[in-house]
């Protein structure tokens, strides 16, 4: 039987991504580049001259000079044929990295199997817990136009301020350009206010604005940032995944 990848446009495999987000049932990390000009490069795999599933290459923005594997998805009954058909991948793309999440058995397989110095950069998060933390004269609240010059008056729903001592202390929001309907929080203390608990409460309460709005919160951060996996813990949180890279070898 013959394997081959051939180069698609987008909307040839939309239907197959479509397919890809309904079994990975998650926040996919890179979702959002699939629609930035420039930035990647679409195959659809075949198996005897049938479509059987897909696979992404990022060529732009920090992937530039260095074709990344992203995203790769075979329909079930043939998933017996997968090293022949990310090998075909591999080929037609020239791919030379490979980076994917670990909470996507299939690509997390590939990565395993084809790449070499293979590393985690960043821990994943997913919701499992409702929390009523709340420390001692801290008042969460959407901010101010002035508080957040830099977001769009629409967007001040999906942004908080957390205020103590008559200041405010911290500030954070969600953000929305990956798969529908995850909103990834992201937060930020100031240096004199951190390990005091406010910034689990900032997540804390971005979760229930986000829930409130219709979405699903998700999280992520550098696995050597210890606080902050602490913060996304005691806000809730639990690890779901990794994200790996690794360089093509085979």
């Amino acid at each position: 039987m013959e394997f081959s990848a051939i180069r698609s446009e987008a909307e040839r495999v939309s239907p197959l991504r479509d397919a890809y987000r309904m079994e990975m049932a998650c926040q996919i990390i890179h979702d959002s580049i699939h629609h930035r000009p420039g930035w990647t490069q679409e195959y659809v795999l075949r198996a005897g001259g049938v479509d059987v599933g897909y696979g992404s290459v990022a060529v732009g923005g920090p992937w530039k000079g260095k074709p990344t594997v992203y995203e790769f998805y075979v329909f079930e009954p043939q998933r017996v044929r997968v090293f022949e058909l990310f090998r075909a991948l591999l080929d037609a793309s020239r791919a030379k990295m490979i980076e994917v999440q670990s909470n996507d058995g299939l690509a997390a397989l590939m990565v395993h199997a084809f790449a070499r110095e293979v590393a985690s950069h960043s821990i994943l998060f997913h919701d499992v817990l409702t929390t009523t933390y709340a420390p001692p004269g801290a008042n969460f609240r959407a901010p101010s136009p002035s508080e957040a010059p830099n977001v769009p008056t629409d967007q001040l729903r999906w942004h908080g301020v957390l205020e103590t001592e008559g200041r405010i202390v911290a500030n954070g929001g969600i953000l929305f350009h990956y798969n529908p309907p995850f909103g990834d929080i992201f937060m930020d203390v100031d240096e004199p206010y951190r390990c005091r608990g406010f910034g689990s409460y900032l997540v804390q309460e971005l979760k229930r604005v986000c829930y409130a709005g219709g979405y699903i919160p998700a999280a992520r951060c550098n696995q050597d940032n210890l606080a902050s996996r602490r913060t996304l813990l005691k806000a809730g949180f639990a690890p779901c995944g990794y994200m790996l890279a690794g360089q093509v070898s085979v």
